[in-house]
């Protein structure tokens, strides 16, 4: 295995290296910085070793911008709750405390070493094609889609994704990035209904030190991470009006300005965003600035629901069973002739997030190596099947605001989502 270990401290950098040297079967190159590793990190490496406190990019941003290319560990001697549970958010596969034992660090590496081994033995035991897209199936209603998004990656136009939630734009996002010119830069996703209406321009531009009360040192912006590359601008629909000016500037400049700072930036990234929203209808409202519509809508992709990408679903169906048989160390699991006829019949409001959803509950509770129709549970969602999703979606918000008492607090919290979002989705449903 091929491990990059990026280290600032020169004395742990060579400490690790020097130790590391002692097992022939894992291949180490180490690194300064994360900046350095951006540049050399490619297909051949098979884990990431990387310290949280780092100057430039620290640890987090650096796993962000890794996008979930590799598998990662983490080590650091100041460990926070909040790092820890961010790094699990991410997908990090392990947290190591400074100081540590290097056989602490071996253990790690062996772990997801057999792990990365195990999924490869079930994948050429099972002979299951591994799409190099990044897509989970493939289907005739996807293929005019991939046609256009193929043609558009080789070029910087703007790229705006519609379709409803769970389509499954984030991979059509990375799938253009990793087509594109830009593949050796960064990718940075933001999903503007989850941030704070008060965060996100500092989270989009940064920040200066003492630019606010809990401004304790200076920090990039997005924007600047993805410097070079794509930034993909998730639920586009829910940035505040008064941001919106702010961002259209950006993109016709070609340059940010942190926050607390007079010093403009140069910037120069591809920019694709992403909506389940009507934008003509929020432009009508006066919600939606309509130039910066125009700019971000270079060209429009409307990727089709799942219930309109039948053929796909078995495919889908299976790798995902195959992921969490890897994941949770099952023996390989298949599903019955009538599942497979369940999972088709299905209407799927919650599209490919809810077939995910449905698939790694059916691993985990099946009694057998074959999945039953009734391990679906599909049969008790029949009738939200055929319901408008929109309709289901007002009445869970109702009945988590009735079991609320109206706490608008509580509710976002139980739904999983920000306040503004909530606001935004009571108003839009007349609740």
């Amino acid at each position: 295995m091929k491990i990059a270990i990026v280290e600032d401290d020169i004395n742990m950098r060579k400490s690790l290296e020097i130790a590391m040297s002692d097992y022939e079967e894992f291949e180490i190159k180490t690194y300064k910085n994360a900046k350095d590793a951006l540049k050399s990190l490619d297909e051949s490496f098979g884990l990431v070793i990387t310290d949280i406190n780092m100057p430039g990019i620290d640890g987090i941003e650096f796993v962000k911008t890794l996008n979930g290319r590799f598998d990662v560990i983490i080590m650091t001697g100041n460990a926070t709750l909040q790092r820890a549970i961010e790094s699990i958010h991410l997908g990090v596969k392990d947290f190591l405390l400074k100081p540590f034992d290097i056989d602490t660090l071996v253990t790690a590496i062996k772990r997801e070493d057999k792990v990365q081994k195990a999924k490869k033995t079930i994948i050429e035991k099972n002979n299951i094609q591994i799409s190099n897209n990044g897509f989970l199936g493939h289907s005739k209603a996807l293929e005019n889609v991939l046609k256009i998004a193929t043609k558009a990656a080789k070029t910087d136009v703007s790229i705006l994704l519609l379709g409803q939630s769970g389509v499954g734009k984030e991979v059509f996002a990375n799938y253009i990035h990793e087509n594109s010119p830009r593949v050796s830069k960064p990718f940075i996703a933001i999903n503007m209904a989850a941030l704070p209406e008060n965060l996100i321009e500092s989270e989009l531009f940064g920040f200066e030190k003492g630019a606010f009360t809990d401004a304790a040192e200076a920090k990039a912006g997005q924007f600047e991470l993805a410097n070079g590359g794509t930034l993909f601008l998730d639920e586009i629909a829910d940035m505040p009006y008064g941001v919106q000016a702010k961002l259209l500037r950006a993109l016709q400049e070609k340059e940010v300005r942190r926050l607390g700072s007079s010093k403009s930036i140069k910037i120069d990234i591809r920019v694709i965003s992403a909506t389940n929203a009507n934008l003509s209808e929020k432009i009508k409202n006066g919600a939606f600035r309509e130039d910066l519509y125009y700019r971000l809508n270079t060209i429009a992709l409307n990727i089709p629901p799942l219930r309109e990408r039948k053929d796909e679903i078995l495919q889908i169906a299976d790798k995902i069973l195959q992921q969490n048989c890897i994941k949770y160390d099952f023996e390989f699991k298949t599903f019955s002739k009538e599942a497979r006829e369940q999972l088709l019949t299905y209407n799927w409001p919650g599209n490919i997030r809810e077939l995910i959803s449905v698939v790694e509950r059916a691993a985990i509770l099946s009694e057998n190596n074959e999945i039953a129709p009734e391990e679906l549970f599909l049969e008790s969602r029949g009738l939200q099947g055929s319901k408008d999703i929109r309709e289901m979606e007002k009445e869970l918000i109702k009945e988590v605001l009735d079991s609320e008492n109206g706490d608008i607090e509580k509710a976002s919290k139980i739904l999983g989502m920000s306040k503004i979002n909530l606001n935004k989705k009571i108003e839009n449903h007349g609740l």
